[in-house]
C-alpha cells in the first residue's frame, strides 16, 4: 500500500478546495445566464418597452464582454488572477443590484451591459488553476478536469436559474423583488472568492500595453457595433458595412503595434503558433452555434406546424427541451477528460467539434418531430459542453507563463465575436421568405436550413483546423 505524504495530501486538499470554491463562482455565473431569459416578457412589461427592444440588452452585454475580457485577462496575468476576479465580481454584483431596481430602458440597458463582467470569470479561473498546477507533471490534465467540473457547475446553475426565476416571480409577483436573487448570489460569491481562493503568482515587471488595448477596443467596438446595427438597420444599410469595415481595418495598426511591443496586449507571435491559433479560431467557430443558434432553435420548437414545419411546443415544453440540451452539455464536460486520457487531448477536441457538426447537420434531414430535434440537440450538446471548458484549458496549456489569462480569455473573446456575427446573420436569414408563412410571426424554413448549415459547417471547419495542432499538444509532461 502506497502512503500519501502530508505534502501531497495538503496539495490535493488545496486543489479540491480551490475547485469547489470556483465551482460556486461558476454556479452563480450559470444563475446569471439562465435567470433572466424566462422573465423576458415580464421585464418588457415592467419597463414599458416593446418585445424587440429586449434584444438590445443581449447585444449590449455581448459588446461589453468582447471588449473587457482581453483587458481584464491581461491584468490578471500582471497583478494576480484572484485580484482581478474580485474586481469583476464587485462590478457584476453592483450591476445586478442596479438591474433589480432599474425602472426604464436606458438604466436597465446600462446595468445589463455592466453585468457582463462575469464573462471573464471562467478564463480567469482556468488561468488561476493552471498557474497553480504548472509545476506539477499532471498540471495540464488537472486543469482540464477542473475546467470540466466548472462547466458542470455553470450549466447546473443555468438550469437552476431558469427554473428558480419563474417560480419566484409566480410567488412574488414583482420584478424588482425577483431580480434581487441573482444580486444576492453575486454578492455572496465575492466572499467565496475572497476567503476561499488563493492568489496566483504573476510575473514581475509586466506593463499594460495601453496603445494596443485602445486600438483593439476600438476595433471590437466597431465590429460588434456594426453587427448590432445590422439587427436594426438590416444588411442593406451602407452604414452597417462601413462600421464593420472600419473595425476590420483597425486590426492592421493593432497588429503592427503588438509586433513592435516588448510586452504586447496580445502576443501575436504566441497566438499564431500551431498549438494556439487553431484553438482560438475553433472557439469562434463553435461560438456560432453555442451563442448564435439557441434562439433559432427555441423559435423553431415553438413554430406552429400549420406552416409545414416546426414543433408547436408551448413555452414549458420548450424550457424542457433547453434543459435537455444543457444536461447533455454537462455530460459532455464530464466525458472530455476521460476521452483525453483514452486518446489524446487533440483527438478529444476533434471528436467534440465533430459532434457539434453532426448534431446540427442532422437537422437538415431530421427536424419533423420532437424526438428528432432532441436527438440532434443531445449530440450537439455533448460536443458543445466538452468544448466550453476544454478550449480555454487548451489555450492556457499552450501559452507561456505570464500569458495564460490572455490566452484563455481570447477563446472567450473569439467565441463572443463568432456568436455576435451568427446572431446578426441568423436574424436576417430567418426573415428570408417569411412573408410566405401561414402564421405572421414564423420565420422561414429556408432560413432555418441556413442556420443549421452554417452551424454545422463552422464545426466541420473547426475539425479540419484542429488537425493542424501538434499531436502531443495540451498533454502532461508525463502523459495524461
Amino acid at each position: 500500500m502506497t502512503l500519501t505524504s502530508p505534502r501531497a495530501r495538503t496539495s490535493l486538499g488545496v486543489s479540491a478546495a480551490l475547485i469547489g470554491w470556483l465551482a460556486c463562482v461558476e454556479f452563480t455565473s450559470g444563475i446569471l445566464q439562465g435567470y433572466y431569459v424566462p422573465l423576458a416578457s415580464d421585464i418588457v412589461k415592467h419597463l414599458g418597452i416593446h418585445d424587440a427592444d429586449y434584444n438590445w440588452f443581449d447585444a449590449a452585454q455581448l459588446l461589453l464582454s468582447a471588449i473587457v475580457v482581453p483587458v481584464l485577462a491581461k491584468l490578471g496575468d500582471m497583478y494576480g488572477h484572484k485580484r482581478v476576479l474580485l474586481v469583476a465580481t464587485v462590478l457584476t454584483a453592483a450591476a445586478s443590484w442596479w438591474l433589480a431596481f432599474a425602472g426604464g430602458f436606458s438604466t436597465y440597458l446600462i446595468a445589463f451591459a455592466l453585468q457582463g463582467f462575469y464573462v471573464v470569470w471562467l478564463p480567469l479561473e482556468v488561468a488561476l488553476i493552471f498557474e497553480r498546477g504548472r509545476r506539477s507533471e499532471s498540471g495540464v490534465s488537472a486543469t482540464r478536469r477542473a475546467a470540466g467540473l466548472l462547466v458542470v457547475a455553470l450549466e447546473t446553475g443555468a438550469i437552476v436559474g431558469a427554473l428558480l426565476s419563474g417560480i419566484l416571480f409566480s410567488a412574488l409577483g414583482s420584478i424588482p423583488a425577483t431580480l434581487t436573487v441573482p444580486a444576492v448570489c453575486a454578492t455572496l460569491v465575492f466572499f467565496a472568492i475572497l476567503f476561499g481562493v488563493p492568489e496566483s503568482e504573476p510575473l514581475p515587471g509586466r506593463r499594460l500595453d495601453r496603445n494596443g488595448f485602445l486600438v483593439l477596443t476600438l476595433a471590437l467596438l466597431l465590429i460588434t457595433g456594426g453587427l448590432t446595427l445590422m439587427r436594426s438597420l438590416g444588411p442593406g444599410s451602407l452604414w452597417v458595412w462601413l462600421v464593420i469595415a472600419l473595425g476590420l481595418a483597425a486590426l492592421v495598426p493593432f497588429a503592427r503595434i503588438e509586433l513592435r511591443s516588448a510586452d504586447p496586449a496580445i502576443d501575436l507571435r504566441v497566438m499564431r503558433t500551431p498549438a494556439m491559433w487553431p484553438v482560438i479560431t475553433t472557439a469562434g467557430l463553435i461560438g456560432i452555434s453555442l451563442l448564435g443558434a439557441q434562439a433559432p432553435l427555441s423559435t423553431y420548437a415553438g413554430t406552429d406546424p400549420s406552416n409545414g414545419y416546426g414543433l408547436g411546443l408551448a413555452a414549458s415544453a420548450r424550457s424542457l427541451l433547453i434543459g435537455v440540451y444543457l444536461i447533455s452539455m454537462i455530460v459532455g464536460a464530464l466525458l472530455f477528460p476521460l476521452a483525453s486520457r483514452l486518446a489524446t487531448p487533440r483527438w478529444a477536441l476533434i471528436v467534440a467539434s465533430a459532434l457539434v457538426g453532426v448534431g446540427y447537420l442532422l437537422f437538415l434531414p431530421f427536424h419533423a418531430s420532437t424526438a428528432q430535434v432532441v436527438i440532434n440537440m443531445l449530440i450537439a450538446g455533448l460536443g458543445s459542453g466538452a468544448l466550453v471548458g476544454a478550449l480555454p484549458a487548451a489555450a492556457a496549456a499552450a501559452a507561456p507563463r505570464g500569458q495564460t489569462g490572455v490566452a484563455s480569455g481570447m477563446t472567450n473573446t473569439t467565441k463572443t465575436i463568432g456568436g455576435s456575427i451568427a446572431a446578426a446573420v441568423f436574424g436576417v436569414v430567418l426573415l428570408t421568405g417569411a412573408s410566405d408563412t401561414v402564421t405572421a410571426t414564423a420565420a422561414s424554413l429556408s432560413g432555418y436550413f441556413a442556420v443549421w448549415i452554417v452551424c454545422g459547417a463552422g464545426a466541420v471547419a473547426a475539425v479540419v483546423l484542429l488537425f493542424v495542432v501538434p499531436r502531443d499538444a495540451f498533454a502532461d509532461r508525463a502523459g495524461d
